[in-house]
């Protein structure tokens, strides 16, 4: 049998870095190290090699470059992610989605594509955060 890969490894930094609470909005470009949860309103482009948590009740509109994303809110854009998307009731998503590692809960609303692919191939790296995607 063939070497299987490593895709676990979704944090470089495991400390929460910041959080957009609900009542909060934010519009723009966000780049950050460790994990960030967005409960809040967010519209822009997130760049990040490690973990965004999209939190239950909140509304993300944009493009997102992370390790791993794990959505539980409202998502519409598209998301490139080094290792996986986790997508958990009661999330609704829209728009396109690259990653080598998928999971959809029974319950999630997915309008849009998804792509399997190495982590490697993604392109680019963030602007602001040390490390690469």
């Amino acid at each position: 049998m063939g070497k299987s890969a490593n895709l676990s490894p979704g944090v470089v930094h495991s400390a929460i870095t910041g959080i957009i609470e609900p009542g909060c909005e934010f519009e723009g470009k966000l780049s950050f190290l460790g994990a960030v949860r967005i409960s809040g309103v967010f519209r822009g482009e997130i760049y990040t090699p490690d973990t965004l948590i999209i939190g239950e009740g909140a509304r993300v509109q944009g493009k997102i470059q992370a390790g791993t994303v794990i959505i539980s809110g409202e998502v519409s854009g598209e998301i490139r992610a080094r290792y996986r998307v986790e997508i958990q009731k009661p999330a609704i998503f829209r728009g396109d989605i690259h990653t080598p590692s998928l999971r959809v809960e029974d319950g999630v609303i997915f309008e849009g594509s998804s792509k399997m692919v190495r982590g490697a191939t993604l392109p680019g790296s963030a602007p602001s955060a040390k490390g690469t995607l």
